[in-house]
């Protein structure tokens, strides 16, 4: 599957007429990030262009690979399988939110430590509370937890002795 999501990245990226010098794999916080270097400004300055290019290529893979099954079995097969787990980035600018997020979130652990009293972090999407989440599920002496509703949804990092 990951040849096919490279091919497939390539495609629309040629269909689009996007330059790039090279597509990396990148593994960060339980997914998978495919990374492309590109001197095509364009592209990187629309984010709802990048996530635009990742739903494509995670819903042309889901079809083809259902269609793989199907011709494989000789039986129609419902697709019931997930999207595989994937971010596309143009020229890290994901990546570095990531690490960001992890810093800060290591930071505020410390701090949810040394000072004995829970961090509550600004609001944040559903996403990047994940990434939180995931940062710290094994860090010694906190745990975190989601609060608040719709825009307003933080996590709260809390001292546990």
């Amino acid at each position: 599957m990951e040849s096919m999501v490279e091919t497939t990245l390539k495609e629309l990226l040629d269909a689009m007429g996007v330059s790039y010098t090279s597509i990396s794999r990148i593994e960060l916080v339980g997914q998978t990030i495919l990374s492309v270097e590109t001197t095509d400004g364009a592209l990187g300055n629309h984010p709802d262009t990048i996530h635009a290019l990742d739903y494509l290529v995670r819903k042309i893979v889901e079809n083809r690979l259902h269609a793989q099954r199907t011709a494989e079995s000789g039986v129609v097969v419902q697709n019931t399988d997930p999207s595989p787990s994937l971010i596309i980035d143009i020229n890290e600018q994901r990546t570095k939110h990531i690490r960001d997020l992890q810093t800060k979130a290591l930071m505020m652990a410390e701090r949810a430590r040394s000072l004995q009293y829970d961090v509550e972090l600004s609001p944040m999407s559903a996403y990047e509370r994940l990434i939180i989440h995931t940062t710290l599920q094994d860090a010694a002496n906190v745990k975190t937890e989601s609060q608040g509703e719709g825009r307003e949804r933080r996590v709260v990092i809390k001292y546990a002795a």
